[in-house]
């Protein structure tokens, strides 16, 4: 693993070609590279303090789902840094462990959002509309209630700020109704296989996002795929509907940050160290017992 914490990247002679929330992207010609950081947004802010080993942790688990998963074409190419550009081997150091080779695509403009459970925005719509996306639920449900099924509810991308939940028609008229019905009939059946395989280490899946871009007409999985950022893994044996279940992501960082008088714009505050140390062990955790390994 990366033994020093990485907040931003600029590679000599390599065109950077945007800086995300976490993620490095870089120009390799016919393909891009992915970099991870240990950066951590909440709320849509970045905040001061990186995580150690986070971006180690999301790139790997990542790389997992891409090879495990089949459900769906992806873009991942290689995390194998043997196999990296000659001009990137001397970054090594830097590099391994945080770092993927992937397809170039155009990214659709939706964020493919599965809920099995009632968590975060999606309790909060529920709470005032008593629906989730234009999906009408049953009265009576609780904080982390298990829905009847799993739900697709997309929501915009928005890079630099918040994304904003959708429902199935607006989602038709961004990208299309076949596509639509493609990235949704798709979603659902990867976090059904991401659920099956989580419960085996013990670990619900509550919720997941995913994004899907076209390499000409070709329907890629792309960006990254079912982590502790992207996700919301619970600990199966102290679930309990009606209350916050412990989470093995940045929700801890989050509820943190609502203990504070913190108006959720930014700058973001600085976080506590016993913080910053809790929330890497949740995140290696979280690694470990997915894909039952160590990370490299």
């Amino acid at each position: 693993m990366p033994n020093e914490t990485l907040v931003s990247l600029d590679l000599p002679g390599v065109t950077k070609l945007r800086s995300g929330k976490v993620r490095e992207v870089f120009d390799l010609g016919t393909t891009l590279l992915f970099v991870a950081t240990d950066r951590l947004s909440a709320f849509d802010v970045i905040l001061p303090d990186p995580i150690p080993g986070k971006g180690a942790v999301l790139n790997q688990i990542s790389a997992f789902w891409f090879e495990k998963i089949q459900l769906a074409k992806n873009h991942f190419v290689t995390t194998d840094f043997a196999k990296f550009p000659a001009e990137l081997q001397p970054l090594r150091a830097q590099l391994s462990g945080r770092s993927m080779i992937v397809r170039r695509t155009k990214p659709l403009p939706v964020e493919c959002v599965v809920r099995g459970y009632l968590a975060g925005s999606g309790w909060k719509d529920y709470q005032a509309t008593g629906s989730i996306c234009g999906h009408q639920l049953p009265a009576g449900l609780r904080l982390a209630s298990v829905l009847p099924e799993p739900i697709f509810t997309p929501s915009t991308k928005n890079e630099a700020g918040h994304d904003l939940n959708i429902d199935w028609g607006q989602c038709c008229e961004l990208i299309g109704q076949a596509q639509a019905r493609k990235v949704r009939d798709l979603s659902l059946r990867i976090y059904l296989a991401g659920k099956e395989h989580a419960a085996k280490s013990g670990l619900i899946v509550a919720d997941t996002k995913f994004e899907f871009g076209l390499d000409g007409q070709e329907l890629l999985l792309i960006d990254e795929c079912l982590t502790p950022d992207s996700s919301r893994f619970w600990p199966a044996d102290s679930y309990l509907p009606g209350k916050s279940p412990p989470s093995f992501d940045k929700q801890f960082v989050r509820d943190y940050l609502e203990t504070l008088d913190w108006n959720k714009t930014a700058p973001g505050p600085r976080l506590p160290p016993e913080v910053i140390e809790k929330t890497s062990g949740k995140y290696r955790e979280a690694f470990r017992r997915l894909t039952n390994r160590e990370l490299a």
